[in-house]
């Protein structure tokens, strides 16, 4: 059979402990990219909703300017005074205004809507406007100002410059609706219009002025320079603005591969259906003519409040890519440097963990091998020191005892040879009864042997198969180094086995009473706790009767009983806390009572009843034997162990034993 490839324990230390860090090392990459980019991303949709609503203040500032200006005018009494009189003095005052506050349709119309003069086209007069929205609400005593598209027709009649300035070509886009239009002719307006009043407060007409949208650069430049401030990155502008009616780009300051503005450029179908069709704000990542913008768009509604086209804002993606990668860089430097840390840290440690094993193992190679008087010389303070140490008295216990052995079996030879020298000369008959009770008595010494052996060996295997078993404990099942540790826990099971043979054929295991200082033993375990449990952030109170009797009972196994009580109050408080240690006389001064009380986490009421049962616990790695065998330990001496607890403030455990033993 092949022999399977060795695995040194440095090694499989070095890749325990190496995996944990690189599991965390990619776990925080992952996780820090990702939160990196979602992060980014949302700042950047946030900034972008907010320069959105920037834009529409902007909008609707000038929709307020529109408004004022016509609703002053037609609140003017000379407006009123010239209305329905000399053409040339209207004209006198809306033509100016027009100039000045730079509108694209100004007019004035009668009572019944139809229109008296045209500012922009004063050749064009006197048809009726009557049925348009916006006209009728003025007419009947409405200040209105808002949005409104004005037909081919309608635009026609406002002059020749004025439709051809209207008319956009519309330019072939991908993922747009289709289409069969070549041209947009319609008009899209800020327009406001007022009703005009005479002396006694009755509407003689109205007042409409307006300003186009379409090829109108100087509404989106203005929001652009507003929200962006002119910032560049690799010398294009970050941000941009645009004015769409329906789909179509009617006013934008994207720009194109060539240079020039994207107008008669369209907007993607998804785009258009949730703006548009269902009214709704679009925030999100999109490709925007020839590059990727986190882009906002939202409707802009017609004074009937109907969706007539949208106002759009974006910004590049680019910046927000470029300070990805480089915070993304610098944060895969860091890691890869706590990585290179992490390695160096996890040899050395291997290193340092594997020496003190590697030499217990040459050790007990040196003593199988046949070697006495082999020490192990490990300083560590940790388990593996204990268990150097134990091995050490272990080996000079095996040598005492082997030398013992020896003697015994030379003095039993001497005793064989007297016998069968003074039997020599009987008959053999006797013979036979003699050599039977010289086995008798061989079988005799052997079992007192073998009991000394049992007790003195039970002492250190007890500590080694604690030792081992914190190492268990210590190293995860699925550990590469965890063979070893096995194997060794293995084979102090195996010296229990033949301990317990051994005991079973002396048949001297037992109680063995004496007398025991209560307040002593007590003072010694709490001396010594601190080596079994960190005791951080714990006081210790002792509350200990003076003249205290001394009992009768196993010192051992009450030492067991309270030095498991204590160190269940230390690890229930791990955040710190209270241990309390008392001991009184009952009032028939025939019980002495000890009472082990913490401020821990206390135990649930229902697990009150299970606690002193066999392999119960409530630890992750408890063996749930330490109460039961302190019960039985107790009901043996003829006492009682009870206990009262609370759940999130504490345990107390009372122990009653008799001074004088019952059994």
């Amino acid at each position: 059979m092949p022999q399977q490839k060795r695995f040194s324990i440095k090694r499989k230390l070095s890749i325990a402990i190496l995996i944990p860090i690189a599991v965390a090392i990619l776990i925080c990459w992952l996780a820090g990219v990702f939160i990196l980019n979602t992060r980014t991303v949302r700042q950047a949709q946030e900034k972008v909703r907010n320069d959105l609503n920037a834009a529409r203040e902007v909008y609707l500032h000038e929709v307020g300017h529109i408004r004022d200006v016509v609703r002053f005018t037609a609140s003017a009494p000379y407006t009123a005074a010239v209305l329905h009189g000399n053409r040339e003095v209207l004209a006198g005052i809306l033509a100016p205004l027009r100039q000045t506050e730079q509108l694209d349709l100004f007019m004035a119309l009668d009572a019944q809507g139809r229109v008296l003069y045209r500012a922009n086209n004063p050749a064009a007069s006197g048809d009726d406007k009557s049925r348009n929205p916006v006209i009728t609400r003025a007419l009947k005593g409405e200040i209105i100002a808002g949005t409104w598209i004005v037909s081919a027709e309608a635009m026609a009649m406002e002059g020749k410059q004025l439709a051809e300035e209207a008319a956009i070509p519309i330019l072939p886009t991908p993922h747009a609706r289709p289409t069969t239009e070549a041209m947009e002719r319609a008009g899209m307006m800020l327009i406001a219009a007022a009703p005009v009043r005479d002396g006694a407060g009755r509407i003689i007409g109205a007042l409409c002025g307006g300003v186009l949208l379409n090829k109108n650069n100087s509404l989106v430049d203005k929001i652009k320079s507003i929200v962006y401030e002119g910032v560049k990155a690799d010398g294009k502008d970050v941000g941009s603005a645009t004015i769409f009616l329906g789909d179509l780009r009617i006013a934008t300051n994207v720009m194109t591969s060539g240079g020039a503005r994207a107008i008669g450029t369209r907007l993607s179908e998804e785009v258009y259906n949730r703006v548009i069709l269902h009214k709704e704000k679009w925030i999100d990542r999109a490709f925007v003519v020839n590059d990727w913008y986190f882009t906002a768009y939202e409707p802009i509604l017609s004074v009937d409040g109907v969706p007539i086209g949208s106002l759009y804002v974006g910004m590049l993606e680019k910046p927000y890519t470029a300070i990805k990668f480089r915070l993304g860089l610098l944060f895969s430097g860091v890691l890869l440097v706590g990585a290179v840390i992490g390695i160096a840290v996890a040899g050395w440690l291997a290193a340092r963990l594997a020496k003190p094993v590697k030499e217990l193992e040459n050790a007990a190679r040196r003593v199988a091998a046949g070697e006495r008087d082999v020490q192990c010389l490990i300083s560590s303070r940790d388990e593996l020191g204990d268990l150097a140490e134990e091995f050490n008295q272990m080996n000079r216990a095996l040598m005492q005892r082997e030398d013992d052995i020896r003697e015994l079996n030379r003095g039993l030879e001497d005793k064989v040879r007297e016998r069968t020298t003074e039997l020599e000369e009987k008959n053999r008959l006797l013979e036979k009864t003699r050599e039977q009770l010289v086995r008798k008595e061989k079988l005799a010494a052997i079992g007192e042997l073998a009991a000394g052996v049992a007790h003195e060996i039970n002492n250190p295997m007890a500590i080694i198969r604690g030792n081992t078993e914190l190492l268990q404990m210590s190293i995860p099942q699925n550990a590469d180094n965890r063979d070893e540790v096995d194997t060794i826990y293995q084979q102090v099971g195996r010296i229990e086995r033949i301990v317990g043979n051994l005991l079973r054929f002396a048949r001297q295991e037992k109680k063995q009473l004496g007398q025991v200082d209560i307040n002593g033993l007590l003072e010694e375990i709490l001396a010594q706790i601190g080596h079994q449990a960190p005791l951080a952030g714990i006081r210790i109170m002792k509350e200990y009767e003076a003249g205290l009797p001394v009992m009768e009972g196993d010192s051992g196994q009450i030492r067991q009983v309270l030095t498991n009580l204590v160190l269940n109050a230390i690890q229930a408080m791990a955040a710190g806390g209270m241990l309390t240690v008392r001991t009184r006389m009952e009032t028939t001064k025939e019980m002495a009572e000890i009472t082990v009380a913490d401020t821990g986490s206390g135990i649930e009421a229902e697990n009150l009843q299970q606690i002193f049962n066999p392999f119960f616990t409530t630890k992750a790695n408890g063996t749930g034997l330490g109460l039961s065998v302190s019960y039985g330990i107790i009901n043996d001496h003829g006492g009682t162990i009870e206990v009262e607890s609370e759940t999130g403030k504490g345990s107390t455990f009372k122990v009653s034993l008799p001074v004088k033993s019952r059994f």
